[in-house]
């Protein structure tokens, strides 16, 4: 191929977004480009970095690019979108040296979206792609539960319009489904909205193709005990809603119907402190793994653990947490708000919770003890779609 190179600029390893980076630069593999990772030198240590570097194959490469060195005059540098689009400007004018690059993708696009109108695409002629999943300002207007913040996102709506139409950028993925339903119905209404836009393609957030573990043999590599697990999983903060779990489980009287707390993932410094100090009298003692979850160790949490927490806060967005429950066939105590409440609107994927009292939060858990259904994989949810296979499929047809 004469532009044989697919650039994927991803400066932030945190959560599922090295995940993304990963995936996106193996669809393109196999696809028969070459992929390279452009990160932050601060990922040196991360074990996808240590892996692509290891194997160090020709089609597969990672490149660590520092962000600009900024003189004291911050000017743009004080607005969030705009330093974000200088350091992906920055990033791939570095790494595209001597490269032909056929296509930029960009993982996480809400750090530079809504500057585009303004500064135009930072890849230059380069055709890209971007994947949105923070983009909520519509969220009102489809029947999701969010704060109502109509001059915001009246605002955050004209910008996406604008930026959308940005030269070069090929096509804008969205990981909700309620966005590329919004733009087909009321988005492109707009006078000229529809003209030279991008496409808007959903992107079910996937999770990797797995048989789950026999659930004692994954117990058994974890040490735990028996009874009900709970797990909380993934990047633990406040906003996991994870000391509202825990006062809940600690108004719950001692029994079998009392499930262990588990707390796997790498914890801020800002709640480590305190959150040792709110599960140090829980009974049964909580499993705490505070530190990158390996895949074979998530795939033995997900199979060990027989209820999955969602009860978050302020978080709007999509859950990858969520999918992986589907997956393996896991109840969930799922929060309404945001796109968590909306896929769980109809309970069938477990109970949800309009508030996170202790004593809401333990009429749910008491549910799901009891035994209250929940819908499997195979069935006709919408989750089904949520597949590395589907997600590699739409990357690839973003291209074409």
């Amino acid at each position: 191929m004469p532009n044989d190179t697919v650039l994927i600029i991803e400066p932030n390893f945190s959560g599922h977004r090295w995940r993304y980076a990963e995936w996106a630069a193996n669809a393109y593999m196999e696809a028969g480009y070459r992929s390279l990772i452009v990160t932050d030198p601060l990922n040196g240590s991360h074990p996808l970095v240590k892996k692509i570097r290891a194997e160090d194959r020709p089609e597969l490469q990672v490149a660590l690019v520092a962000p600009p060195v900024r003189s004291g005059r911050r000017g743009l540098s004080s607005v969030s979108y705009a330093r974000f689009h200088q350091d992906f400007r920055h990033a791939y004018e570095s790494a595209s040296g001597g490269r032909e690059v056929a296509l930029v993708v960009v993982p996480y696009v809400d750090y530079f979206f809504f500057a585009l109108p303004f500064l135009g695409s930072p890849f230059g002629a380069t055709p890209w792609v971007g994947i949105t999943m923070r983009s909520n300002f519509h969220h009102d207007q489809v029947g999701v539960r969010a704060p109502r913040r109509p001059l915001v996102n009246a605002a955050k709506a004209q910008l996406f319009k604008r930026a959308i139409r940005t030269p070069g950028l090929k096509t804008l993925l969205t990981i909700d489904p309620t966005l590329a339903d919004w733009w087909s119905d009321i988005g492109q209404r707009a006078s000229g909205a529809r003209r030279h836009a991008a496409g808007l393609d959903y992107l079910a957030d996937p999770f990797p193709d797995a048989r789950a573990a026999v659930p004692a043999l994954a117990k058994a590599r974890l040490r735990l005990g028996g009874g009900k697990h709970v797990l909380v999983y993934g990047a633990i903060n406040d906003r996991k809603g994870v000391f509202e779990l825990a006062a809940a489980l600690a108004a719950r009287p001692a029994g079998p119907d009392t499930p262990t707390l588990v707390i796997a993932g790498a914890q801020d410094e800002e709640v480590r402190a305190s959150l040792r100090a709110a599960i140090a009298k829980l009974v049964p003692a909580p499993v705490v793994l505070d530190s990158f979850i390996s895949s074979e160790t998530e795939l033995d949490l997900f199979s060990a653990c027989d209820i999955v927490w969602l009860g978050y806060k302020g978080h709007y967005g999509m859950s990858g947490v969520l999918v992986q429950a589907y997956r393996f066939g896991k109840p969930v105590i799922a929060t309404a708000d945001g796109l968590i409440g909306w896929f769980c609107r109809t309970g069938e994927l477990g109970p949800v919770v309009d508030d996170l009292s202790p004593a809401s939060i333990n009429r749910a858990l008491d549910a799901v003890v009891a035994g209250a259904p929940h819908a499997t994989p195979g069935a006709q949810h919408l989750l089904e779609r949520n597949t590395l296979s589907q997600f590699k499929k739409t990357l690839r047809q973003a291209l074409a």
